[in-house]
This record gives C-alpha cells, structure tokens and sequence, in this order.
C-alpha cells in the first residue's frame, strides 16, 4: 500500500466523488445553522434539513471534507489512540438519488483501487435483517460470507431523533493485525480494542419512524456516509495512533521542540504533546469561523480547550505563551483546503495570545491555593489532598489533574483520585443535562413548509421602497390561515417586498401593507427559516386575504437612519483595523435606526487618542463624500479582491460586495447609503469590554449625533456658567472639586472612626476566652465595611492575642460582617473564615475569606442578636478542635 499525506487523501477522496457526480463543497463553519446544536459535529449536519424533508436540495448528489468539533469525551484527548476533538470527516451524500446499490461497491472500489487497502483485511457490518446490503456486499463486491457480520440497532441502525427519517447502516472495518489485538480469545469484529478498526460508516436512510415507531418506507431514500480523515491517514501511513500520523506530527515535533522533549521517552509528555496538537487544530478553526473565548457555549469551550493547551504547556516546562508559535505547523499540516486559517491568522493569533497570557494569571492564582492546601494539610497531619479540592484547581484553575500530582508528590502528599472522578463525573452529569449537544432535532412547522413550497423570499429593497405585489401566505398562531380580520396579529408572506428582514446584525424594516381599505402595521421583518422573509405585525384596518393584492412601503425615514449606521460601521470596521492593527475582526454588531454597535477582537482598552483617531479616519471619508459601490460576483472572486467576510453571516455561492474605492471592501447583503456624505456627523459615544479579548463601540451618525453634541454643548455651557469658568479651564476646576470631596470624605471616615472608638474604648471588654484566645463582639450603625477593618485594627492593637467580629448595621436593616483573626488564634483553630461563615449561616446570610480577614452580608438584622448569643459557644468549638 503506497503511503498517501492526509492532505492527499482528502483530494483522493473528493475527486473521486466528483467523479460519480458530486457536487464538492467547501466546507461549512463549526458554527451550524442549527439551533439544535452547538457545533457542526459530523459531515451531515450542513445537509440535515435536506435529509428531513425541511428544504428542497439544490443538487442530488454532494460531497465535502467536513471541520467538525466534539467535546463530549475531552478528557480521554492524548489517553486513546483516536479521541479528538477537532476532526475532519470525509463524506458523500445522495438526496434521493443513488442508493445502496450505487454506493457500497463505490466504496469497496476507493478503499481497496484508490487508496490501495488490502481486500483480505477488509470487513463489513451490517443490520441484522439488511439482506440487501447483505447481498450486495456479498455478490456485487464480492466479500465473503465470513467477513459480513450482521449486528443489532445499537450498532447499525441510525436516526435523526425519536421520530423522523432513519435507516440501517454499514460499517466497514480493517483489521491492522494481530500486534493491535487485545490479545482475548473473543477478539473479533465488534471488540473495543484496536485491531478491528471502523474507518467508514454508510447511512442507508430508507424510513421514517412515527411516534408509535412504525417504520415506513421513505418515498425518496438518502445516503450520508462519514469516514474519519485522521482515522483513514492512519491505517494507510501504517502508524499505531492518529497522534502520529502527518496530520498531527508536524504540531506534536514543534510542541515537543518548544518544551524541549522527546516523543516517545516520557508517557506524561507524550500525552501533553498530544493534548496539545489536538486542541491548537481546534482552537485555530474555532476562532476562524468566528468563535471567541467567552464563559458560555461554544466560546466557553473554546476557552477551555485553548487554557488545557497552555496548562500541559507547564508540564513540558513551557513556562510562558507559545500557543501562536504552534500556527504555521498547523496550517502546514492541513494544507490548502481551509484558507480561512491564512485569512484569519491575525485574528487567531492576537485572541490565542490574549487568552493564554490572561490564563497564566489564573494559574498562578491555582498554584497560591494549591500552596496554602498544602500547608494546611500538613498542620492537620493529613496525607491526601481531598479530590473535590483537586476538581476545583482542575475547573476553575485550569490545573489538570497530573500537574496537582506532581506538585503534591513534591510535598509527600498524594490525591485523593476517586474523588475527583466523582466531582468530575458529577460535571459532567450536569452538562449532559443542559448541552444542547444532546439533541440533534429538528421539526416541521409551518414556516419550514412554506419555504420549501415557495421558496426563498423576492428581495427587491435594495432599490424600491414601495412595490405592488401579492400576499403568497398568511401566518396566525403558528398556522397558516387564508384570511385574518381586523385587529389579528399576523405574519405575511409576500410575493415579493422592499422590506429588509433582520440579518447581519442590521435589524429589519418596519412600514405597511396596504390595498384599498387595508392597511396592515408591520412592527417587525424577520427570516423565521433560511430564505423565508416575514412581515410581522398587526392589521389595523380592513381584512386581508391570501393571494390579495397589495401595496408594501417601508418606513423611509428609519431606513435612512439605518442605511447611515450601517454604512458607518464598515467605515468603523476600516478604520478600527488601521488603527489598532490587521488582528481586528468584527466579533458582532448591531445596526438600528438611532444607534449602531459593533464587536471586535482586541486585547486592550481603547486610549483617547486612539478613540480621536479612528473618528478622524472615519469622519474623512464622510468629508470626501465617497460613493458606496455594491455589485454581485461569486463568492471566490470576491475573496480574491481583498473583500473582507463579516462575522456571523452566512454566505451562499453569489454575494454583495460592498466597496468604499480606495478604502474598504467588505461582503454585505444589508442596505446602505449612496455615497459617505449621506452619513452626516459620526460620533463614538462609549467603548468598553465585555469579555476577555473583546471590546464594543457605540455610535451615533446623522441627526442623532446633531442632538447629541447639542446636549454636550448645553451641558457645557451650564456647568461654565455654574463654575465662573471658560471651557480651557473648566475641566481643572472640576478636577479640583473631586480632590477636595475626596479629601472631605477622608476626614469624615477619620471622625467616625474617632467616635466609633471614643464610645467603646473603655467599654469593650471581651465576651469570652479559650485557649488564651479573646473573642470580641461589636455593633454599629451605617459602618460599611472598610470602616469595621480599620475599626478592628484599632481593636487588635488593645487586645492583640483574638477572634473580632463586627457587625455593621445598614439603613434597611442589612447586616455587614467583618470578622478578624491574629495569627496565634488561626493556629489555635480558630480561623476567621470558619468562624464568620457559621455567624453568617445564624443570619441567613453567607460569607467567605482568609483565615486571618473574612466578610459576610446578611438580608436582616433580625437575626443578629440570636446569632451573637450562639458566638460563645462556636468559638469554644473551633478552639476545643484546634
């Protein structure tokens, strides 16, 4: 068998299903048109409508190299031969063309002439009672009755979901020889050792399963087949893992060059070598198609996924970021095929910095609490370090599990693994129930049917504001009706409309639908489906049937207003990438009609000066009354000219090109102003973050923008006035008025303090005392909580040996709690921390801390006398434990 890159098996397996007539597709984003799910997670999901009968195909035969991501199994990434969470799968799909016939002697032939597997070693699975697929394989093929085997549903019988299309499927296997074997006497196909390894899956989609769950022939029958690249590089380059195939060996030799190791001497760094290779591929096609670290979804993963990274970094030594110098690997290893990862390298590359270098914080953080356990540990002579404590480090510290290990063995401690297991099974429990990765269904309603019968929605708005046209379908409480009286809420479809339905951030069109004594508000255009444009609102005059003719207008002062934050918002976009550097990528917008917003990559706040520059880039191209170009070209052709694809929008085979001349090109298919004059006064009213390594703009263009700088002009005009000040001296003249509020407030924090320790001075007596330890009780009124510390310092220094809690009693009855404790009362047992969170619990409140300095909040003081009562009593407890 001649030894093929992965890079040459995908082509090899593409060109071959051109061959029998597939169209070849790039492939689609991780991020699937499907609220369903998370990630694109198998070749099929881009097809998946076409599959339930949602949506008519374009073409009956398909083929694709799919990027697909799974995290349901991370932990075992590095532990097995094949877990992974990024990986592509090689697929073909009919869509009631060609079936079984057709397909598994296709497959049999690329396997065994194409890709050169030896026909002796090849094995096919089958449903029990698929005599079929039986016979084909059989006699077509030519297999032999002792290497088809027929197993149950669990194996080979596929479906969508509990109801809907479904079908047998054939599995077919290689066996890579007896040294793979685990050795058992049962080893045969179906073992969950290596030797009998499924490369390829064929999906026969034959039925549909009702409720009941009757099977009934499905009157055009589908094919979704699905083979693992990496798994396929495998058995070819004759390697024992897919680790160690070209795909990942490129990535693993740079990583143990960084970390200055072997592969093969050491199995803990093998794994983080492997960990390591997996999740750069993963975290480099996330950010590409848009995704970004965040603590939620599919950005919370990605975080995940980039913090393990540098985490069994540490464990090679790499004591620094080194996630970017992994890139140019990665884009070796894949090759040509996704030239989204050269597109977006600045992007990747500026977000993978940013989040590892805020990581490495965070784990200095989990290596200071590690310590402290540790230390704790020791005092209390106990030997294990609990495993609910190692999953903490693990989830919210990012520290694996070796890597606590290593750091415990160090100190002659060991981890309690059972533990841990427990805590983590417990996760993971908790996010099966809540991941919208356990569902992969998708039902009809009348929406989807719509679509399908009439297809995508006519946009004519682009250059009409008003047209004539006909009702095509009518939409109330989620059915479609032929007719609705005045007053119904209703949706419209029409025939064809000058509404823009909300889309790219830009939000839809509102105006009305009118014939003669009709007239229907629509308060909102939206795509409840794909293609299928909708005019939501409510029929105030008349009644409106279906098939009627109508006049549809738009609101065209709001469009304008829009059109000119939309406009604005690709000259932000340019600018934003002149000022700040090429790493910046829009990360989300929105477009209304009195404001505009927009989301980018950035690793820091904005600097005024910044803030002034990229107005002034902006505001001269508004000066230059530039002309906004628009024309339709192929996606390809558009990318060859430099045009920039926006974040979050999907894009077919023929696009808009927007183009300023001589200062951006971007694809958009949302509506804009003629030329830059149009826009009128552009003004960035806030910039902020709103997670790591993201920052947004607010802006205001045109008369927006007018009114606002009039209020500034007011306000300022009134706070002169006010101060006696000219507008060169006014801001110092505030600044001055801070300085001396601050300084007022200081010396009134010193008087209270006086007062507060004037009444107790002499009266302060401790309430009790164990093991040469003071406990000391005290209330006050409106004492936030920076006050009861320095009051507790002035206490410490009189009584320097004790366990002091304050409690500060709000104007609506809210209780503070400050509890501190002096060294020598922390190694007798009684910890501030401990000692505070049972006060805390007495109030029905909660609380938390060191055990030197803990605070706490309660709702009611109600509760606090009970509570102050019981306090003796606990710090007896805690000194009789220490």
């Amino acid at each position: 068998m001649q030894y093929r890159s992965g890079k040459e098996l995908r082509e090899l397996f593409l060109s071959y299903f051109e061959e029998k007539g597939c169209r070849r597709y790039h492939s689609f984003s991780l991020v699937p048109d499907d609220p369903t799910l998370l990630f694109t997670i198998a070749g099929m999901v881009p097809f998946k409508q076409y599959f339930l009968g949602l949506k008519t195909p374009e073409v009956k035969r398909a083929t694709t190299s799919q990027k697909c991501v799974r995290t349901n199994d991370i932990e075992n990434v590095g532990r097995t031969a094949r877990h992974h969470t990024f990986f592509e799968m090689l697929g073909n799909f009919s869509f009631g063309d060609y079936f079984k016939p057709e397909i598994i002697p296709w497959a049999w032939e690329f396997l065994t002439e194409r890709v050169g597997l030896e026909p002796e070693r090849l094995y096919a699975t089958i449903y029990l009672d698929d005599d079929e697929a039986h016979d084909i394989w059989r006699d077509k093929v030519g297999l032999p009755e002792n290497r088809i085997i027929r197993l149950g549903e669990d194996d080979n019988f596929w479906a969508a979901g509990p109801v809907g299309p479904c079908g047998p499927c054939s599995e077919i296997i290689y066996d890579q020889g007896p040294e793979f074997s685990c050795g058992k006497p049962t080893c045969s196909v179906g073992c969950d050792c290596d030797r009998y390894l499924e490369i390829w899956n064929l999906v026969f989609m034959q039925y549909n399963r009702d409720e009941a769950g009757k099977l009934t022939p499905l009157p055009h029958k589908n094919i979704d087949t699905g083979m693992g690249l990496e798994r396929l590089a495998s058995v070819v380059q004759r390697v024992p893992n897919d680790f160690e195939t070209d795909l990942f060996r490129i990535i693993i030799d740079k990583a143990c060059e960084l970390g200055g190791v072997k592969y093969g001497e050491d199995p803990k760094k093998n794994m983080a070598v492997k960990v390591i290779s997996d999740h750069i591929r993963a975290s480099a096609f996330m950010i590409a198609d848009g995704i970004l670290p965040t603590n939620d979804g599919g950005g919370y993963v990605l975080r995940r996924l980039i913090r393990r990274s540098a985490r069994y970094g540490r464990l090679l030594g790499i004591d620094r970021p080194f996630l970017t110098e992994l890139l140019p690997s990665v884009r070796e290893s894949i090759g040509d095929e996704y030239s989204e990862l050269v597109e977006q390298a600045c992007a990747i590359e500026q977000i993978l910095k940013t989040e590892e270098e805020r990581f490495s914080k965070t784990l200095t953080q989990g290596s200071d609490l590690l310590e402290s356990e540790i230390k704790q540990l020791k005092n209390d002579s106990i030997s294990a370090l609990p495993g609910d404590v190692a999953f903490v480090l693990y989830d919210t510290y990012g520290f694996p599990l070796e890597l606590t290990e290593e750091m415990c063995e160090e100190e002659g401690i060991t981890v309690d693994r059972d533990g841990f297991d427990k805590a983590m099974e417990d996760q993971r429990e908790r996010a099966r129930a809540s991941s919208k990765q356990t569902s992969s269904v998708i039902s009809k309603n009348a929406y989807t049917e719509l679509e399908d019968r009439l297809g995508p929605s006519s946009f004519c708005g682009y250059d009409q504001t008003s047209v004539d046209s006909e009702v095509a379908a009518i939409i109330s409480d989620g059915k479609e009706v032929d007719y609705i009286p005045e007053g119904a809420n209703a949706d419209i479809v029409l025939a064809s409309t000058p509404f823009y339905a909300e889309k790219g951030g830009q939000v839809g069109d509102t105006g009305v639908i009118t014939a003669e004594n009709v007239i229907f508000q629509v308060e909102d255009t939206i795509y409840p489906v794909n293609d299928l444009i909708v005019h939501r609102g409510r029929l105030i005059k008349g009644s409106l049937k279906r098939n009627q003719r109508v006049t549809a207008s738009i609101d065209t002062t709001r469009r304008k207003n829009i059109q000119r934050n939309h406009t604005a918002t690709h000259l932000l976009h340019e600018a934003l990438s002149r000022v700040l550097g090429q790493h910046v990528r829009q990360a989300g917008s929105i477009v209304t009609p009195t404001f505009l917003r927009f989301d980018f990559n950035h690793f820091a706040p904005l600097t005024t000066d910044q803030l002034r520059e990229i107005e002034s880039i902006v505001y001269e191209q508004v000066l230059a009354n530039m002309p906004v170009n628009t024309s339709v070209m192929p996606i390809e052709e558009a990318k060859k000219t430099g045009a920039k694809a926006l974040f979050d929008e999907k894009y077919g085979d023929e696009v808009r090109v927007l183009e300023i001349p001589g200062y951006s090109t971007e694809l958009c298919g949302g509506t804009h102003v003629k030329a830059t004059g149009e826009i009128g006064v552009v003004k960035i009213i806030r910039e902020e973050g709103i997670g790591s390594g993201v920052r947004r703009i607010n802006a205001i263009t045109g008369q927006n923008a007018l009114e606002a700088f009039q209020r500034f002009s007011y306000m300022s005009g009134n706070l002169m006035s006010m101060l006696g000040e000219d507008l060169e001296s006014v801001l110092g003249r505030v600044e001055e008025i801070l300085d001396e509020k601050k300084m007022l407030e200081r010396k009134n924090r010193e008087l209270k303090i006086k007062a507060a320790m004037s009444d107790i001075e002499e009266s302060i007596r401790p309430s009790a005392n164990a093991n040469g330890v003071d406990l000391i009780i005290e209330k006050f009124e409106n004492m936030n909580p920076d006050l009861l510390r320095q009051v507790g310092d002035r206490i410490k220094q009189k009584y320097p040996v004790a366990v002091i809690l304050l409690a500060g009693i709000g104007e609506e009855k809210h209780v503070t709690l400050t509890c501190m404790a002096s060294d020598e009362a922390v190694s007798k047992g009684i910890a501030a921390d401990k000692f505070l969170k049972e006060m805390a619990d007495l109030t029905g409140g909660r609380g938390g801390g060191r055990p030197t300095l803990a605070q706490g909040r309660a709702p009611d003081a109600g509760r606090l006398s009970e509570a102050i009562a019981k306090a003796p009593e606990i710090f007896a407890r805690l000194a009789s434990k220490g």
